[in-house]
């Protein structure tokens, strides 16, 4: 019995030592995480910058587009509404200003509750847990949870003050509807800033924070506005909404539509205007301070983006491949691009690189990269202005093959003659023009004008580069027509103008970029004969659409009509349209750049001229108008209105048996009303002889035997195939001499009968 005694009381006493030890175990265990989790709490209580948006604003100041991991901007509780802090006290923490982070009398009914529930159901958090879980802690309702939730959140009264634990916690909390904070909640519902709120608004906010996903009015809108309802009540009972407000408040419906996922205004955001421009701007910005910081640095950006002409440049393209495809079925895939910039600063207002961001976020304007066709050739022309060619210059034997390397090359065209003056050329966008004007002038030396003009993409050293068959993006052309419509000077195109943090802090000044490509005079030239094309070259449908400013620019069309192009400007605006499919097809049955592209362009630039004045440039003083005689080419005389060539100037004749005699020719008649015996022309000053026409001014007579009379001119004769025809009627021939010394002459002749 003793013996059995004595067993019981030592295994007794072997139980308690294993229970002491164990216990003692468990409690330094216990006080080990304790002290841990202090020494983790005092780490995380720390208030640190959460994810901000990036703001874009408009060329207006506007908001416009958001950049964002986390759709955050931080206000200050200053900018906040006074309705908005009163009524996220009522239903979250009544008692805030009162507590050192734990409310002890919403623990102990939380914990009352939890114990008859055996399970938590409640977590009678305060702000400042609310804060510390928010920012730190998964929200899985645990016990070790609430026990670092508590520790983080005495942390953080220890070390911040009231105020700045409720502005953290507006900046911080999510408001559903992927809005985390007061003010991206107050825009995205309201489209309004904090500091606005009314108070049903903001008892509305109030409502969401404690389960967003269940109460927000985009998941539930008879639960948001019971909730809503609910904030009110407190807010009254608590003697912050008199009841007379609580009553109008309680009445008033939730918001017809909330748009929660914009911050830019509240516009919808299945409305993808501007879309291409955002994400070319996007881009940029990326490259210039990096993804981390774009998305999660709160950057203020001031872009270039006008948000009327972008839609109505989305309205321009997809209006124009809807009527196309319309008529051609095959044309269902047609993609069109179009840019629109200040032609002084190189503001991009508008950017469209498809039909459908949506389909496709390729951007046609700035990464497709096609042969501009006529479109080049301006580049071609002002190189040849530059190296002291004239709009009245002739081009010569348009008919006759250019020898290449392997072979002898004429290309064909719609308007082909043997021979055409650069202005005329230009206008009728005349192939075997520009391939003979680039044989003159050079390749290499066009490329260099095109590089000077913007023209970043590697170009052909080929002949053909001429009728445009280097590959170019439409953003780069457009800007090169900005030098014709800046007096010579090329803007580079802009989609931003500053950036600045969001504390305000300028960061980055994207200063306008300019580059002296062309000469003044050049430019005025330049678009002097661009003009013609709108009046009465291959681009008169910008009149026919009803385009009425004075304006210039050039069509382009490449092989199988597989490229429209479309690039016109007035002394403002320069826009480029581009037109084609992704894999190069024919867009159309002869789709001409004029057919496919100047109507889009039309549409467009009536919108982007409201209120713009009728005006033109001013001729610049390196430039002077000069009237010329059709006959001869010269500077006209008084005698030079007159169809003919009078009686008082000998010319010399050539005899049938060799023979000279004097004598006059016989009157020139038939030129008809379209084409006077005097036209203006514009020239840079010097660039002509100041000598008259030599077939009607008057000459001293000197009788006797004639040799050829010869007149020196520096620019040749501008005759009309017509105006030969009759000149040959009346034995006179007028024939166009280059002296050894590089002076070109007029040699006129006549047969003596």
């Amino acid at each position: 019995m003793v013996f059995m005694r004595r067993a019981v009381l030592l295994g007794m006493v072997a139980i308690v030592s294993a229970l002491a030890w164990t216990g003692a175990y468990r409690l330094t265990a216990f006080t080990w995480v304790v002290a841990a989790e202090l020494e983790g709490a005092t780490a995380l209580a720390e208030l640190t910058p959460r994810p901000q948006t990036t703001i874009v604003y408009d060329r207006h100041g506007q908001p416009a587009f958001t950049f964002f991991v986390e759709q955050r901007i931080d206000v200050t509780l200053d900018q906040v509404s006074p309705v908005m802090v009163q009524a996220l006290l009522a239903v979250e923490d009544q008692r805030f200003f009162n507590h050192n982070g734990l409310d002890a009398v919403r623990i102990g009914a939380a914990a009352w509750r939890n114990i008859r529930a055996r399970r938590i159901i409640q977590g009678g958090s305060t702000i400042t847990q609310q804060l510390a879980r928010a920012a730190h802690l998964s929200p899985k309702r645990t016990f070790e949870r609430k026990l670092r939730e508590a520790m983080i959140a005495s942390r953080l009264e220890q070390r911040y003050s009231k105020r700045e634990i409720l502005e953290a916690y507006l900046n911080t909390v999510y408001f559903g509807e992927g809005l985390y904070g007061v003010e991206a909640a107050s825009r995205g519902y309201f489209g309004k800033s904090a500091s606005d709120l009314q108070v049903e608004e903001a008892a509305l906010l109030a409502a969401i924070v404690r389960a967003p996903s269940h109460d927000a009015p985009g998941v539930s809108r008879a639960r948001a506005k019971a909730r809503r309802n609910l904030v009110l009540r407190l807010m009254r009972g608590q003697g912050n909404l008199p009841e007379a407000d609580f009553t109008a408040a309680a009445a008033r419906p939730l918001p017809g539509v909330t748009r929660p996922g914009d911050l830019a205004g509240g516009s919808d955001p299945t409305d993808a205007v501007g879309a291409y421009f955002r994400e070319e701007l996007r881009r940029q910005l990326v490259a210039q301070f990096g993804n981390e910081r774009v998305l999660r640095g709160g950057l203020r950006v001031y872009s270039t983006y006008d948000p009327v002409l972008q839609k109505a440049a989305e309205q321009a393209i997809v209006g124009r491949i809807t009527q196309i495809a319309k008529a051609r079925r095959q044309a269902k895939d047609l993609q069109g691009s179009l840019v629109s910039m200040d032609a002084h600063t190189g503001d991009v207002f508008a950017l469209v690189g498809g039909r459908d961001f949506a389909s496709s976020s390729f951007n046609r304007a700035t990464q497709a990269k096609r042969q501009a066709g006529s479109a080049f050739k301006p580049i071609l022309y002002a190189a040849a202005l530059e190296r002291g060619y004239s709009p009245a210059t002739i081009l010569t034997s348009l008919d006759s093959p250019i020898g290449t390397a392997s072979e002898t090359w004429l290309p064909d065209g719609e308007h082909e003659a043997s021979q055409y003056t650069i202005r005329r050329a230009l206008q009728v966008s005349s192939n075997r023009a520009a391939a003979q004007l680039m044989q003159q002038v050079g390749t290499t030396t066009t490329i260099y004008y095109a590089q000077r003009l913007g023209i970043k993409t590697s170009l052909p050293v080929v002949p053909s580069l001429a009728l445009g068959t280097g590959e170019v993006t439409l953003v780069e052309l457009t800007a090169a027509y900005t030098a014709f419509a800046n007096r010579g000077t090329a803007s580079a195109p802009r989609l931003f103008t500053r950036v600045e943090g969001s504390d305000g802090v300028a960061l980055f000044h994207n200063t306008e970029r300019h580059t002296r490509a062309l000469s003044e005079e050049t430019a005025y030239m330049m678009s002097s004969m661009l003009a013609d094309v709108i009046s009465g070259g291959t681009a008169t449908g910008v009149r026919a659409a009803g385009f009425k400013l004075p304006a210039a620019g050039k069509t382009g069309t490449t092989d199988d009509y597989s490229d429209a192009w479309f690039i016109g400007y007035t002394p403002q605006v320069v826009t480029g349209v581009w037109f084609g499919l992704d894999t190069p097809a024919p867009i159309m049955a002869r789709g001409f750049g004029g057919t496919v592209a100047v109507p889009a362009w039309a549409t467009f630039m009536k919108a982007a001229t409201v209120g713009h004045k009728a005006e033109w440039f001013e001729m610049p003083a390196g430039v002077e108008k000069v009237a010329i005689c059709r006959l001869s080419g010269a500077r006209a005389g008084p005698s030079c209105q007159h169809q003919y060539i009078p009686a008082d100037v000998p010319v010399g004749m050539v005899g049938t048996k060799g023979t000279m005699a004097a004598g006059y020719p016989a009157p020139i008649q038939g030129l008809p009303p379209s084409e006077p015996s005097v036209y203006e022309e514009i020239f840079s000053v010097g660039a002509l002889s100041s000598e008259l026409c030599p077939l009607h001014s008057p000459q001293p007579s000197y009788g006797g035997i004639w040799s050829d009379s010869i007149a020196s001119v520096t620019q040749p004769a501008s005759t009309t195939p017509l105006v030969d025809a009759e000149l040959r009627r009346a034995g006179v021939r007028v024939e166009r001499v280059t002296g050894t010394d590089g002076i070109s002459r007029v040699v006129i002749r006549q047969k003596h009968p």
